[in-house]
């Protein structure tokens, strides 16, 4: 109690003492006003007549209306003074002014009498006192009422007045004023005056001398300023001459300054493009593109894929670029086509008026496009995020395209409608690559439009069926308007896709239900297509652009000639679509064995058949057929009783999502894990530490071939490679090491994010250096992934930037020409480069093709270069065409990244391939096949990766066999096999073989008899292909030193086999009747 009344009495001095302290202070406090200067009469008159826009707008506009109407009160007592009264000098200096028109002039020059004072330090304070002065005057003194006053003088006032006008219209309307605008206005205003100053002077002159009227004096001023000169009409006396010479003399200084203060704004003008008028902007559709340095190749990259949809023709596109246009940019825009179309504007983003001059929140979409050439790619990034914030701050309904370079800076833009991030999108593709060969192509063609019509007039038929299948594209449609899908409402999806490709030809891939924006890529069998949904389909071209004939009678003629028997028979259509080497395999579903992806051989009695059958595809799904083909349950039990093959190999793992991501806004994959993270120490592949005592790729005894990744840095894409080949269902037997062969070490954050998946490794090294190659594992690799590195992106020459990455890749295809080398480059134009043969006939061939095809007009004319077409070569800039496709197609990033693996849907399928073996061959047909997948696994196959061998290769036995013939024709047979046998055999068991190679080779070098053209080519193929044959020897006694000099084994070095004479391409969605052959890859 005590204690409480003490803090009681101690709050109530406080409170005390608090008061006493305010009302001290208020007795002390002056109140203080601001601004007290603007309250005086004085300030105000100001503030009202010059400081107020509206106010002193009013105020300009009476003043330059009283100057005209001076001008004009000059032109009445003109017309009605009489020239011939008076004698010698006197018309000049006297007039005839009635007193009416006195008055006025007088009350008009009074009103402006104050103002005289104001101007005295100006400049037009000499005309205001020759026109006001004599005015007043004449009030005083009545007989200088006729002298003449030069009041047409005063049009110099009102032009001053006009400029002054116009400065307070535009702070008025509260409006940036153009200088272009202003400038003609002076230049127009100043020439006016001049032509009224010199007519008026010239008319009163010459009342002394020749009488003339304005109207004669108008006609020779305009004679005399436009150079003509006719002479009828001349001055007389000496003064008006005097005049004539000195207005000429004004004008000859005058207007050439305007002339050049014109030209120079017009040519800023022209650098910095001008506005986008607000009027246009209303009437048109434009949309923007903000890019921080614009290129050629960016710029038609976007142009053809922008404008190669018919509705898009009407759109104008403005380009926002803060560097000047250079002349390759400024050449083309000034082609009629893109003339029209395009609009250049130099600003920045980030400034409000230069978004105002292109009209940005009238803009029907902005995209904002990454420079993937910069030296530091986060700054690129960081200069993109605020681009992309300052225009959703200008414009917030504007949909904004996004193209970003670093997945970590993704987060920053989620507020865009389309986001791409490049090295996402990169590295998922590059990963597919690995398994799912072509994938890179399969994406590259989807997402660029085309009408298949490339490569069409090639005498090669893979060209023609490579080239016709390119232009298949994605499409949309709702199943209740489609005539492609309608009849297949209720149905399941696996009958849906087999019979819409039996019946049309086309593909359908995925569906999206009304009330869900999740896209699901084959749902498989349990999925019911109602009339809402959304289908996704593979066609030349979409159904609306399609036309339907009736072919009731094409179908009873060909009845017979039917390639299918039994439940199930097909008529053959040969729909234009094309090929791919990949199949949609379910997410949940999709019966597969534990060695991978095959195809169930019919019995033994249907062997003996005419046909194999094949199960037809059923229309809903029975419970036996979704037991059989559902996936989850067997996962689990894997899961949980793995089998003693798995425990004796050590691959127990685990699956779920990773525990550790490496950035913001990466998609959580389901794939397989360790039950314990690796320690980092393990993680090095080629140094030993206390767990294990590997220092290179071969002492770990992997049983499956390597993936090396050839990076510059371990970048936080990176992580997007390991994902897609540690995915769940990716059998565990399959599993592919992976080795990150990096420049520089990796970072911790990213060391914590990898521990946790299985069989991954990295080694500190380069491609450049030949030992850290066959450390790593290079010699049973199954796959070399060469990064392009980010510090040869950027070169004073553009196409240098690959120069580094291309000599590099050439080495390792001179050295391990049996490797499968994938490549990233910086230009798609560059992929000639790789694996380059001077003197190879067959490239070219493909060279000129891909000239012809440019001259035709063609946005994929590289699609025919040999590395291109099998999958080998990749350049991200190919991608960049996916964000322009979205703002016709919004589907098309959500399905692309569906497709590589960097989104996950419950119920979606993924993307997986298969091998069509001689086992395989019964089922015949495209069509065959893909009823096979639908009935028994319900994989949906999008198309064929196939591999031929090159028809102007000829083999080496035979070209050894043929230089025999033709050199050493005395010799006996039996000679010449042995030969022919020891050119096949290994060049350290018969050491002499690189001396006889060299003897053939100076023997084909020789003075030979008269042949043939065709003996002459066959012979320089022989020739070279000798060379080339010593030459790869000499290589592989290389290789194999320097791995003797590491202490590895040469066994699973193989020198000899390559792929040099086959070639590989993809075909998207073929036709039914397509045959299958022997090693397609579906």
């Amino acid at each position: 109690m005590e204690k409480t009344r003490i803090l009681s009495n101690y709050k109530m001095n406080s409170n005390d003492s608090c008061n006493n302290q305010t009302s001290y202070a208020k007795q002390f406090q002056v109140q203080v006003e601001f601004y007290m200067n603007e309250n005086t009469f004085k300030e105000r008159l100001k503030l009202f007549f010059i400081k107020n826009q509206r106010s002193s707008l009013r105020i300009r506009l009476f003043n330059f209306s009283l100057k005209l109407l001076s001008c004009l009160l000059y032109i009445i007592r003109v017309l009605l003074d009489d020239p011939t009264q008076g004698h010698g000098w006197s018309p000049i200096i006297w007039v005839n002014r009635s007193l009416p028109l006195w008055g006025l002039q007088v009350m008009y020059n009074r009103i402006f009498l104050g103002n005289i004072w104001e101007q005295v330090l100006r400049i037009p304070f000499l005309l205001e006192i020759i026109n006001a002065v004599p005015f007043i005057i004449t009030i005083f003194w009545p007989a200088l009422r006729n002298l003449f006053i030069p009041v047409f003088l005063n049009c110099w006032l009102a032009k001053h007045a006009l400029e002054n006008m116009i400065n307070d219209l535009h702070r008025a309307i509260q409006r940036t004023q153009s200088a272009m605008f202003n400038q003609v206005l002076i230049l127009i205003s100043t020439l006016l005056c001049l032509i009224f100053t010199c007519i008026c002077g010239i008319q009163h002159l010459e009342r002394a001398g020749n009488k003339l009227t304005l109207f004669d004096s108008l006609y020779f001023c305009i004679v005399t300023f436009s150079t003509v000169g006719f002479g009828d009409v001349t001055p007389k006396i000496w003064p008006s001459k005097l005049l004539v010479v000195i207005m000429i003399c004004v004008a000859l200084v005058v207007l050439p300054i305007q002339f050049e203060q014109l030209a120079y704004l017009w040519m800023e003008r022209q650098k910095s493009g001008g506005n986008y008028s607000r009027h246009r902007a209303q009437t048109e559709k434009h949309v923007v593109l903000c890019v921080s340095s614009l290129k050629i190749d960016l710029l038609m990259d976007f142009l053809n894929e922008f404008y190669a949809h018919p509705r898009l023709q009407d759109y104008y596109v403005v380009i926002l670029c803060p560097t000047e246009m250079d002349a390759q940019v400024r050449r083309v825009l000034q082609i009629p086509m893109w003339s029209q179309r395009v609009i250049y504007l130099q600003g920045s983003v980030l400034k409000d008026q230069d978004l105002l001059r292109a009209k940005m929140d009238d803009a029907e979409a902005c995209f904002i496009l990454s420079s993937r050439c910069e030296v530091d790619r986060t700054a690129a990034d960081h200069q993109t995020i605020l681009r992309a914030w300052a225009v959703k701050d200008f414009a917030p309904k504007c949909p904004l395209y996004v193209q970003i370079l670093k997945p970590e800076n993704k987060f920053h833009i989620k507020f865009a409608d389309h986001v791409v991030c490049e090295e996402e999108f990169k590295y998922a593709m590059l990963a597919l690559n690995c398994i799912c060969p072509a994938t890179s192509t399969l994406i590259t063609l989807l997402v660029h439009t085309s009408r298949g019509q490339e490569g069409q007039q090639s005498p090669e038929q893979w060209q023609k069926m490579y080239g016709r299948c390119s232009g298949n594209e994605v499409y949309h449609i709702n199943l209740e308007d489609s005539t492609f899908f309608a009849e297949y409402e209720g149905k399941s999806f696996t009958y849906a896709s087999f019979h819409a490709h039996k019946k049309f030809g086309v593909c359908l891939i995925g569906v999206r239900r009304e009330d869900n924006k999740n896209i699901l890529l084959n749902p498989g069998p349990r999925y019911i297509m109602t009339a809402t949904d959304i289908c996704f389909y593979i066609n030349i071209t979409k159904e609306e652009n399609s036309a339907f004939k009736k072919q009731e009678q094409h179908r009873k003629n060909n009845e017979s000639k039917s390639y299918y028997h039994g439940p199930s028979r097909l008529p053959l259509h040969s729909v234009i679509a094309s090929m791919g080497t990949v199949a949609i395999d379910l997410q949940d579903t999709g019966c597969r064995s534990s060695s991978g992806p095959t195809l169930t051989l019919p019995s033994e009695g249907s062997k003996n058949g005419r046909r194999s059958s094949i199960a037809p595809v059923l229309e809903v799904a029975d419970s036996s057929s979704l037991q059989a083909c559902d996936l989850l349950s067997d996962q689990s039990e894997d899961e949980t009783t793995p089998s003693d093959d798995d425990i004796s190999t050590g691959l127990e793992y685990a699956k779920g999502y990773p525990p550790y991501s490496p950035y913001i806004g990466s998609s959580p994959t389901f794939c397989h894990l360790l039950h314990e993270k690796v320690p980092f120490c393990c993680l090095r592949l080629d140094k030993g530490c206390q767990h294990n005592y590997y220092e290179d790729a071969k002492a770990y005894g992997f049983k499956n071939k390597l993936i090396i990744v050839a990076a510059e840095t371990a970048g936080n894409g990176l992580y997007n490679f390991i994902v897609p080949l540690r995915a769940y269902y990716r059998p565990k037997k399959e599993l592919n090491p992976i080795v990150l062969l990096l420049d520089n070490p990796p970072d911790m954050h990213f060391l914590d994010a990898i521990c946790w998946f299985p069989v991954v490794y990295y080694m500190v090294g380069s491609i450049d250096n030949l030992d850290d190659l066959l450390r790593c594992g290079v010699t049973f690799a199954a796959n070399m992934v060469v990064v392009d590195k980010e510090s040869t992106m950027s070169a004073e020459e553009d196409y240098m930037a690959d120069a580094k990455t291309i000599v590099n890749v050439q080495t390792l295809f001179r050295l391990f020409s049996s490797l499968s080398i994938i490549t990233e480059l910086t230009h798609p134009a560059n992929m000639r480069f790789m694996q380059f043969r001077a003197k190879d006939c067959y490239s070219l061939a493909l060279s000129k093709l891909e000239k012809k095809e440019r001259e035709k007009g063609s946005n994929l004319a590289f699609m025919f270069r040999l590395p291109f077409a099998a999958g080998r070569v990749f350049s991200i800039s190919m991608l960049d065409t996916l964000l322009y496709q979205s703002f016709v197609k919004d589907y098309m990033i959500s399905i692309t990244r569906l497709l590589l693996g960097l989104d996950t849907t419950p119920g979606s399928g993924f993307l997986c391939s298969m091998k069509i073996t001689e086992d395989d061959l019964w089922i015949r047909t495209y069509a065959r096949l893909y009823q096979k997948l639908c009935s028994s696994t319900g994989d949906i196959p999008i198309g064929i990766y196939r591999t031929e061998s090159q028809k102007l290769t000829t083999s080496e036995s035979q070209i050894s066999i043929s230089v025999e013939e033709w050199e050493d024709t005395k010799e006996q047979i039996n000679n010449r096999n042995n030969h022919r046998n020891s050119t096949s055999s290994d060049q350290s068991d018969h050491p002499l073989l690189r001396r006889k190679s060299m003897q053939w080779a100076r023997r084909l070098s020789r003075k030979v008899p008269k042949h043939s053209s065709k003996t002459a080519e066959k012979i320089s193929q022989q020739r070279m292909s000798l060379y080339k044959r010593s030459e790869r020897q000499e290589l592989a006694e290389l290789v194999k030193n320097r791995m003797k000099h590491l202490g590895l084994s040469t066994a699973g070095y193989d020198e000899m086999n390559d792929h040099q004479n086959t070639l590989s391409y993809i075909l998207i969605n073929p036709s039914p009747d397509t045959r299958l052959e022997l090693n397609d890859v579906v």
